[in-house]
């Protein structure tokens, strides 16, 4: 919510809020909710692989030392996103399933084009 000069408040647009918000996805427990810890920090071993790639170029590496520390850096990332990938399937999808209804093709047409993003790079 924003303040306008009258100080009525107004909604945000809808870009403005969380991409998870704006789908209409719940602010539950996820999937990854249980190894959420081992996530953050898996991410963070990331981020530093990220921060040596700027390094190595600000030192002038060579260029294939550089490329194989990006290619490292992405493997890192592709594994995160598939044991992502994995714990949705396991916790969000299968209990769309066991709810049943049209919630659970919802889920799976929202896996399937995660998969189809993730194949795309």
């Amino acid at each position: 919510m924003t303040t306008t000069e009258a100080d009525q408040v107004t909604p945000e647009p809808a870009e403005a809020v969380g991409t998870a918000e704006a789908a209409g996805h719940e602010h539950g427990v996820h999937g990854y909710h249980k190894q959420k810890d081992e996530h953050l920090k898996r991410l963070r071993r990331i981020e530093g692989q990220i921060r040596g790639l700027q390094r190595m170029v600000d030192e002038d590496v060579y260029c294939i030392d550089i490329l194989t520390q990006v290619s490292a850096s992405t493997k890192a990332l592709q594994s995160f996103a598939l044991q992502l990938l994995e714990e949705h399937l396991r916790h969000c999808v299968a209990d769309a399933a066991a709810k049943g209804g049209d919630d659970v093709d919802a889920k799976v047409e929202e896996a399937t084009k995660a998969i189809a993003r993730m194949l795309r790079t």
